[in-house]
This record gives structure tokens, sequence and C-alpha cells, in this order.
């Protein structure tokens, strides 16, 4: 019966990060438009998708990440042909931030403060790392073949993609650092915190 209880309360705060993803993405975000009809944003939907997979482990936080804003894609006129792109990087995102933080750095065991600041930070540069590589390298291949965009406009989209997704990495590591460090004792002293344990 326990292990149903906490089952269903990591479900709960899995949909809680997917609703943060979605709301941040969807009302946060800067859109600039691109020749060609499309578009690429600033915007703090992947801080919710790391802080998630730091405060639930990799699966889950990458799970939220690629629910929230997926379904962010899927309700956008300009997003929508994406929106399996979305799903397979944040779910990346968040399975790479787990990996680093839990299964290597294993700060759920650690409690120094520096230890757990300097690992937070090193496992959100990793998975906003990830993204900033492979987001503009696979939205070109997914547009140009996928799509059946002109490689020129796939091209532009592409390195403005680069651009806005290396700014929000930026500030969504800045944003987790801040929010992560500040929120986890609170949730350690209130019990809310589960263990996160081996990423499955």
């Amino acid at each position: 019966m326990k292990n149903k209880n906490s089952k269903m309360i990591r479900l709960c705060q899995t949909a809680l990060f997917a609703a943060l993803c979605f709301v941040s993405f969807t009302f946060l975000q800067i859109k600039i438009p691109v020749p060609g009809g499309d578009a690429t944003s600033l915007h703090i939907g992947n801080a919710f998708c790391v802080l998630a997979s730091l405060l639930l482990g990799g699966w889950y936080g990458g799970l939220a990440g690629a629910i929230g804003m997926t379904i962010a894609d899927l309700l956008d006129p300009v997003y929508i042909l994406v929106a399996p792109k979305t799903f397979i990087l944040k779910l990346c995102i968040g399975l790479i931030t787990g990996l680093v933080a839990h299964n290597y750095a294993k700060i759920n065991n650690s409690n120094d403060k520096g230890y757990i600041f300097k690992w937070s930070i090193i496992a959100s540069i990793c998975g906003l790392a990830f993204n900033v590589i492979f987001d503009p390298v696979v939205g070109y291949f997914y547009k140009q073949y996928i799509l059946g965009q002109p490689q020129k406009a796939a091209s532009v989209l592409a390195k403005l993609s680069a651009f806005t997704t290396f700014f929000n990495a930026v500030v969504s590591v800045i944003l987790v650092a801040l929010i992560y460090n500040a929120i986890l004792p609170i949730l350690k002293k209130s019990g809310f915190l589960m263990p996160v344990g081996k990423d499955k």
C-alpha cells in the first residue's frame, strides 16, 4: 500500500511539473518570428524540466518536461508540427540531468550544501548543453527531411534557434540553481521530497 501511495505521489508531482513546463512556455515566452511562418522563442520552460529532474529523478523529470512542452506545442499552430521533436529532446534533457545529479553525483545522499549546489549546477548545464547542441541540429534535419522545408529556410531557423536555445539555457541554469537550492531544505523538512534512488 505504501508503495502504491509513493507512486501516486510521484505521478502527481510529475503532473505538477508538466503543468509548470506548459504554463511557463505557453504564457511566459517571447516568440521570435522567422520568415516562412516559423518561429523560435525565448522561454523558461526548460528550467522546470531540469528542476523536476533534480527533485524527482531523470525519468519523471524528463517525462514532465516532455509532456508539458509537447502539449504546449500541440496547442500552438506555429509549433504543432515539431511536437514529436520536442517530446524526445525534453525527455533527453531530463534523463541527462538526472543521470549526472543522481546516478553519478548522488546529490540526494549528501547534506553538504556546497556539494549539492555545485552538482545541481553541473547537472543542469549537462542537460541543457545537450539541448543547445541538439535542438538546432535535430530541428534542421527534422524540418528539411521530415517536413520538407527548403534547405535555406531550415538553415536560417537552425541558426536563430541556436542563439535562443543558448540564451534560454543560461537563464534556466541560473533560475534552477536559485530555486532548487532554496526549496530543497524546505521540501526535505516537510517530507514532501521523496527519495529518488535509481532513475527508473
